[in-house]
């Protein structure tokens, strides 16, 4: 399978994961879009050449997940062109993105197992971002 992975950008990479975590459930909610454009117009690893390709390379994710395979070579891809120290940058930006419409299922919790196993991402680490993403999300009525 190596010799088919797609060769990613760093950034790219980052919206791979957060397009394939929208998608896990089904459906890319609205609210999943806005954190997704949220996350690439104020993280500071993306740039505004980031933000105007966004649509041309969530379209390519779209593509690589509909192939044969597609969630594994996002996967292999993502973790590829990802050096060590923006691991937990790009598993900050998925889990965003699934806390987002403040509805947690199954297939999304496998996602973010799948994206936290391939990035090697650690435990605490990995609880540390989730329960910082419960935090904004947080709502004057208590519910995240």
């Amino acid at each position: 399978m190596a010799e088919g992975v797609v060769s990613l950008t760093p950034q790219e990479a980052v919206i791979y994961l957060m397009v394939l975590t929208s998608a896990s459930d089904g459906a890319i909610k609205d609210e999943e879009l806005r954190t997704i454009g949220r996350v690439v117009r104020s993280f500071p690893l993306f740039s505004e050449d980031d933000e105007q390709n966004l649509v041309k390379v969530a379209e390519a994710c779209g593509a690589l997940m509909s192939s044969d395979g597609g969630l594994h070579k996002v996967l292999e891809a993502a973790a590829k062109a990802l050096p060590s120290h923006l691991c937990e940058t790009a598993y900050a930006a998925a889990v965003d993105v699934v806390t987002a419409d403040e509805n947690l299922d199954v297939t999304e919790i496998r996602v973010l197992e799948l994206i936290r196993d391939v990035l090697k991402i650690e435990d605490e680490g990995a609880q540390a971002i989730e329960h910082a993403a419960r935090a904004r999300h947080m709502t004057v009525n208590g519910t995240a």
